[in-house]
This record gives structure tokens, C-alpha cells and sequence, in this order.
């Protein structure tokens, strides 16, 4: 079954809800964890735990395991197997982008079925080109996973490049933000029909999505790419706000929120995920 597919099940059983695994220093502290490898494996089992039954998408920011070296991986291997057997979808939040056959080893590493690091999507970025993912989104579709690809993020360092305008090729005279969106498309258009594509786009949901070219009131195509929005909950954004910031894109989103959670801490967890997986079902995301 394509990822496309996987998801708009998840969708319809447990609503769009994605859950952040994110074990920053302060929540480690304030989880009574210590900052090392086996808090963050301490932390992330217990995300699991608290959204299984609950929620249906869990995202670990790989960055929070690496920074323990092999001993945070490790960490990291367990979360990510226990997270699948729970039957989470997992998007591992890795945000890898290279060339050539660094990034096709990259794509190797986090969507090979049986792969100590498997998920079934990953983040990635291509302002080196789509063409330079070409390999991953290939590796992807054939193995049932999926991609989410950084199109407008909402860091504002970023709005200078994703805004800038393409001076020459197929795109030119478009974002860099809407042009990947385009290629992004063209790909998913290619496959065959499924609920979604299996190439998906990273777009902040505390941006005005116009101002990095992106027209959200034309319906997508078939085959249109799921949308991953972080910004949820402690960044600002509301879910109630959804329909509005994401137009025609809406049916395809993703709910991203993490430290809004999180700091619930290990005993309110459960119910702070209950909670916002029925506001996010009930608003008709």
C-alpha cells in the first residue's frame, strides 16, 4: 500500500493529529529525566505510549537523539520500532538534503523496510533542486513510504530564499517555495491514483501562505501532496485556523504540534493528546 494511501487511513481512524517527539533540554528537566541517552529513550517511549489509542502520527525530531552520538541512535532505533509496532505512522523529522549518492544513502537509511532507523516518511530538503531528491522520492514510492519536503518553513531566516523568485528553467518566474510545490506535484501526478501522493510538502502554519506565491484557493489535483504544517499549539497557530491558512490544501494537512504538548508533562500527556486530537476532529480539519 503507497503512503498516500496508509495516511488518508490514518486520517479517517484517528484524525490528522501529529505528535511531536521533541526531548529539548527544559522538558527532559522538567520530565524529571536526565539529559542523556537514556532520558531521551525514557522520553520518547513514553510519547508513545501516551499517544497510541489516541492519536495516529507520531514525529521524532532526530536531532534531540543525535546530539548523544551512537548511544542516542540507539535511543532513537528503539523509539522509532516501538512507535511502529504501536501502529503509529512515523515521520522522522531528519530534514536530510544532499546530491547525488549522499542523499540517495540518506533516503536508504530511514526508508528501507527492515532498516534499523525504518520509518514511514521522512523530512527532507531539496533548495538544491527536486531534481537532487530524485532518488528518495523514487525509493519512497517504492517502497510504500513517503516524503515531506520543505517548502515554506516558518523560521523567518528562511523567507529569503523561499520567497526568492526562480531566474531561469521550467519554473522561472515562480517562489522557490511555489516551485517545489510544482515539482513536488508533477511527480505525484505521475503515480498511480491513490488518496494522496506520496511526496508531501512541509508548509508553516504561522505563514501567510501568499506571500511566498502560493495560491491555496485552486483545488488540488489527484494525487495531491499531503501538507506537514508544524506551528500548532506553541507556536500560535490555531487549529480552528486551519480551513483559512491552508484553503483548498486543508483536506490534506497534517496537525504538527509538539512542545504545546509536551509540556503537559508525563502525567498529563494522555490527556492533553485526547484533547487535541478531538479538537482536531471535531474543527474538520
Amino acid at each position: 500500500m503507497s503512503f498516500g494511501d496508509r495516511l488518508a487511513g490514518v486520517f479517517a481512524d484517528r484524525g490528522r493529529l501529529c505528535v511531536g517527539i521533541d526531548p529539548h533540554a527544559h522538558l527532559l528537566e522538567s520530565w524529571g529525566l536526565p539529559a542523556s541517552a537514556s532520558g531521551v529513550r525514557a522520553f520518547g517511549l513514553a510519547v508513545v505510549a501516551a499517544t497510541a489509542g489516541r492519536a495516529g502520527i507520531v514525529k521524532p525530531q532526530v536531532a534531540f537523539f543525535e546530539r548523544y552520538g551512537s548511544a542516542g541512535y540507539a535511543a532513537l532505533e528503539e523509539v522509532l520500532a516501538a512507535a511502529r509496532a504501536a501502529g503509529l505512522l512515523v515521520i522522522a523529522d531528519a530534514k536530510r538534503g544532499d546530491i547525488g549518492t549522499s542523499v540517495t544513502a540518506y533516503a536508504e537509511a530511514w526508508l528501507t523496510p527492515g532498516s534499523p532507523l525504518e520509518a514511514d516518511a521522512m523530512t527532507i530538503a531539496a533548495f538544491q533542486g527536486v531534481g537532487s531528491i530524485a532518488d528518495p522520492m523514487r525509493l519512497a514510492e517504492a517502497n510504500g513510504k513517503g516524503l515531506f519536503v520543505l517548502a515554506a518553513t516558518s523560521n523567518p531566516e528562511a523567507a529569503a530564499i523561499q520567497q526568492a523568485v526562480v531566474a531561469s528553467g521550467a519554473r522561472s518566474g515562480l517562489t522557490v517555495a511555489r516551485a517545489i510545490i510544482e515539482d513536488v506535484s508533477s511527480f505525484n501526478l505521475a503515480q498511480a491514483p491513490r488518496a494522496f501522493g506520496s511526496i508531501g510538502l512541509v508548509l508553516g502554519a504561522t505563514l501567510d501562505l501568499a506571500d511566498y506565491g502560493i495560491d491555496t484557493s485552486t483545488a488540488p489535483a489527484a494525487n495531491a501532496a499531503p501538507v506537514l504544517a508544524p506551528g500548532f499549539g506553541h507556536q500560535g497557530a490555531q487549529v480552528r485556523d486551519a480551513p483559512r491558512l491552508f484553503g483548498a490544501l486543508a483536506g490534506g494537512v497534517i496537525v504538527s504540534e509538539s512542545r504545546g504538548l509536551l509540556g503537559a508533562g508525563p502525567a498529563g500527556l494522555a490527556d492533553a493528546i485526547e484533547e487535541r486530537a478531538e479538537e482536531v476532529r471535531s474543527s474538520h480539519v
